[in-house]
């Protein structure tokens, strides 16, 4: 995503929607309520933020990667009338292998 470049150590990521279906077939309505989706793919990274000798930290998530991250911990915003998550590295718990 090039319009948009995160800050120090945050991450710009595309949640992935859970499938509607139950593992045992049963389709979920779309009037249920939905949860906050707490995976997602990195779209842009941040350059990381600095210690306390002003040295930059790396960043340990990379563009492409497939991330789990804290429910409520991402702030949303919209681009292009698209929804997307901002958070802070330490809110992503692990990266996904595929």
């Amino acid at each position: 995503m090039d319009k948009v470049k995160p800050l120090n150590n945050r991450v710009f990521i595309q949640p992935i929607e859970e499938d509607k279906t139950t593992d045992f077939g049963i389709v979920i309505p779309e009037t249920a309520e939905k949860e906050r989706p707490v995976k997602g793919k990195v779209l842009a990274v941040g350059p990381g933020k600095f210690d306390n000798n002003g040295n930059r930290i790396p960043m340990s998530v990379s563009e492409g990667d497939t991330v789990l991250f804290k429910k409520y911990a991402p702030d949303e915003i919209e681009v292009d009338g698209e929804k997307y998550l901002v958070a802070e590295e330490e809110d992503i718990l692990a990266i996904i292998n595929k």
